[in-house]
């Protein structure tokens, strides 16, 4: 497991606004489980971000969750199972696209976006006849769903808008008090949430990317493209139905303000009480930051950037000086979060 960065949030004394719902530190699947399946949400660990999972065929569940996130209904959500023969738990049709790509991919990071059942709520599918489903790989994760026995809708385990939790500490800092439980053990490894690839047509088309690359999809279909190839616009507008979370709305944005740049230099960056660095290289200076990390791989970047921003927004940082990744490999889905963790 990637550590966690070493100043760890301490757990929040006050209430949040919302709600007086107590929220439980849980530590067993078992608990989870139970929870899920009694129509409460509960935020667990997998190898992308931490999830917030409810029971995807419990309509009045699922609105809780809308509610605990804060997030916006044409938004859809990702339904989870422990293996890939229980697709029939929300899927009405495995196409032989996403056959191949959950053979080859999972459990792991990669979401297949296909015909949806009639059971699903319709909430988790923002209205579509199609549903992501997704197999992790975290063996805690996947020990909750064979428990709970339902599928299980997960969206990042924070409040819309804001950076992933990568850590229970974080989802714990931004949910108490709007969720059942949090499951209080370990960490994330990859830190970027899963690849989509919808699979209902002819072609395979990415529709965000993660760790699971455009190039490591076209090994198994070469026809796969990603959506931007396959559209004349390059991003969506707030008002479309989209397949996929991630692609609409503010996403991954800490309260400081980012600012992106290639190459960190000590001209474009003036050290002072309310700036912070993160990126692969150092430059002359750094030292005098009040929060910087320089990640030593690509992957590492990706299972740390999220913390990051929250660890500046803790620290009262204004500012944060963004090294974009490169856009290959881990580093393009890790350069897509950064531009919108920046706005745009």
């Amino acid at each position: 497991m990637i550590a966690a960065l070493e100043s760890q949030p301490e757990i929040p004394s006050k209430k949040q606004e919302v709600s007086s719902l107590l929220t439980e530190r849980i530590h067993t699947p078992q608990d989870a489980a139970r929870i899920i399946r009694d129509g409460g949400l509960v935020a667990f660990p997998t190898e992308t971000v931490f999830g917030l999972g409810v029971d995807a065929t419990n309509t009045d569940a699922v609105k809780k969750l809308f509610t605990a996130k804060g997030r916006p209904s044409n938004n859809p959500l990702i339904v989870h199972i422990n293996d890939q023969q229980d697709w029939t738990l929300a899927a009405s049709e495995m196409t032989r696209h996403a056959d191949a790509l959950l053979t080859a991919f999972a459990p792991g990071p990669i979401t297949v976006v296909l015909p949806k059942l009639a059971k699903i709520s319709h909430l988790v599918s923002a209205g579509l006849n199609t549903v992501g489903l997704r197999i992790p790989s975290h063996p805690i994760a996947r020990e909750i769903f064979r428990l709970a026995k339902v599928p299980v809708a997960a969206p990042s385990a924070n409040r819309s808008g804001k950076p992933s939790s990568t850590t229970w500490q974080s989802a714990f800092e931004d949910l108490n008090g709007r969720v059942d439980a949090v499951y209080c053990e370990d960490s994330t490894s990859i830190g970027i949430e899963s690849t989509v690839v919808h699979c209902c047509g002819p072609f395979p088309v990415i529709l965000r990317p993660g760790a699971i690359t455009l190039e490591q999809v076209q090994q198994i279909v070469p026809e796969a493209k990603e959506m931007a190839s396959c559209v004349a616009h390059d991003e969506p507008s707030a008002t479309d139905a989209v397949s996929s979370p991630g692609i609409l709305h503010p996403h991954y944005q800490p309260d400081a303000e980012i600012h992106l740049l290639e190459k960190p230099t000590s001209e474009l960056i003036t050290p002072n009480a309310g700036s912070a660095y993160c990126g692969l290289d150092r430059f002359a200076g750094i030292e005098q930051l009040p929060l910087s990390n320089t990640f030593e791989t690509v992957e590492d970047y990706a299972a740390g950037f999220y913390e990051f921003l929250r660890q500046a927004d803790r620290n009262s940082i204004s500012r944060i000086f963004v090294q974009t990744a490169p856009a290959h490999g881990i580093g393009r889905a890790l350069l897509d979060r950064q531009r919108r963790a920046a706005g745009g």
